[in-house]
């Protein structure tokens, strides 16, 4: 008898230990224990000290922190079949630990899965310009998505970003060209409007001139002095148009004379001539 009462006190002491260690758990700030007792769900506790009964309750942790997820890389077809590989970073935590371990057998995951297929369906709706110019939206969009679909999980979606948006090397080439054709449009529109505002300017100017023979004087004074601060070998002197208009003016009249004169003398010819029967 006393040597199984030696052997006895060990063990009971082990089960002892080991009931306590079964039935004793400690919980962080950030963690919730799912208890079930004999499977049925019964409560959500912590955090802190949660004693459970042996061989008759069991718990699921649950951590209730933001996660993170990179959604692997995604072959997707956007709406004017431009091919492309989208990768993305999804932002969750769980807000409801009891639909969480309850509603799906693994919400991570499940979470996960889902995330890449909405990702694919939302990009295919829409062009290529749009994935480059509105990724801010598109984030959004499959932000609401996922938020609306994980809720009955007990899964709060709190952002979707849109990392990379890989291109062929075909389309990154006809990008590129686009953007260069763009740049050349833009560059010669401003070059249009440049010379337009010149022009409209030096008629303004040219009106003001002509309305005050002064300040075309002053003008050509001053274009005069310009000329002569550059140290030039040579020297030109503007001639205004006044001065030779009035020898153009003949020049015109002796070129439509003559043929005033030949114009006269056909015609008398003309009357001169008999008609013959």
């Amino acid at each position: 008898m006393p040597t199984i009462f030696t052997f006895t006190g060990p063990i009971a002491v082990i089960v002892v230990v080991m009931l306590l260690f079964a039935s004793v758990k400690i919980l962080r700030q950030y963690e919730r224990a799912v208890v079930f007792t004999l499977g049925k769900f019964q409560d959500v506790k912590g955090p802190g000290l949660v004693l459970l009964v042996p061989f008759i309750q069991e718990m699921v942790r649950v951590d209730l922190r933001i996660q993170v997820i990179e959604i692997p890389t995604q072959d997707v077809i956007s709406r004017d079949n431009v091919s492309m590989k989208v990768d993305a970073v999804l932002y969750f935590k769980v807000s409801d630990p009891e639909r969480a371990v309850i509603a799906v057998q693994d919400y991570l995951p499940a979470t996960n899965m889902l995330a890449q297929t909405t990702l694919r369906a939302v990009l295919g709706q829409h062009e290529l310009d749009e994935m480059l110019s509105e990724r801010k939206k598109l984030s959004t969009d499959v932000q609401d998505i996922l938020d609306s679909q994980t809720e009955t999980w007990g899964i709060k979606v709190s952002n979707v970003e849109i990392r990379t948006v890989e291109l062929t090397d075909n389309m990154v080439r006809a990008i590129a060209k686009q953007a260069e054709a763009e740049r050349d449009r833009r560059a010669k529109i401003i070059h249009a409007e440049a010379e337009f505002q010149a022009s409209q300017t030096l008629v303004n100017a040219a009106t003001i001139l002509a309305s005050i023979p002064a300040a075309m004087q002053l003008r050509y004074l001053q274009t005069l002095t310009e000329i002569g601060a550059e140290q030039n070998s040579t020297i030109i002197f503007p001639m205004p148009i006044d001065i030779i208009k009035p020898f153009l003016d003949l020049q015109e009249k002796a070129s439509k004379q003559p043929a005033q004169t030949n114009g006269a003398a056909v015609a008398r010819s003309a009357k001169e001539t008999p008609l013959s029967a």
